[in-house]
């Protein structure tokens, strides 16, 4: 059985998709882009920035799934400057502690609502699917 994650505190789905889906224990999170849940606008044209609004986002619907980043266990990054690579890292040594999830990185052309980075992320975690019904 599959459950949609919906929280006001990370953007809302732009499209036909769901924040996250819960599947047992695993649950699937769609890409973040750096929107200020709130106002659906960009927080910062600022790389740095950008990066700590994703993960933020990422965070919220973890939570919102019964869980945090510490049970995510793999990530995909895209972005449209892999210069800014080493800054992802900065980051996930902030939001993350060992074991670090698995990563996939991609540099893009082009990413929604004018965005300089996206990440989804796959998370696993002990929470029961029919508790959180």
């Amino acid at each position: 059985m599959k459950q949609a994650i919906q929280t006001e505190n990370a953007p809302e789905a732009i499209g036909t998709y769901s924040q996250a889906v819960r599947v047992d224990k695993t649950v699937y999170l769609s890409g973040q882009i750096p929107l200020e849940p709130s106002t659906m606008t960009l927080c910062s044209e600022a790389i740095d920035a950008q990066i700590t609004q994703v993960f933020d986002n990422l965070s919220a619907v973890c939570v919102a799934a019964g869980g945090s980043l510490n049970d995510v266990v793999k990530l995909t990054v895209y972005l449209k400057d892999l210069m800014h690579m080493p800054r992802v890292n900065q980051a996930m040594a902030r939001y993350f502690s060992e074991p670090y999830p698995a990563r996939t990185a991609f540099g893009v052309t082009a990413l929604p609502r004018g965005a300089r980075l996206e990440i989804d992320a796959i998370m696993v975690d002990s929470v029961d699917s029919a508790e959180m019904l």
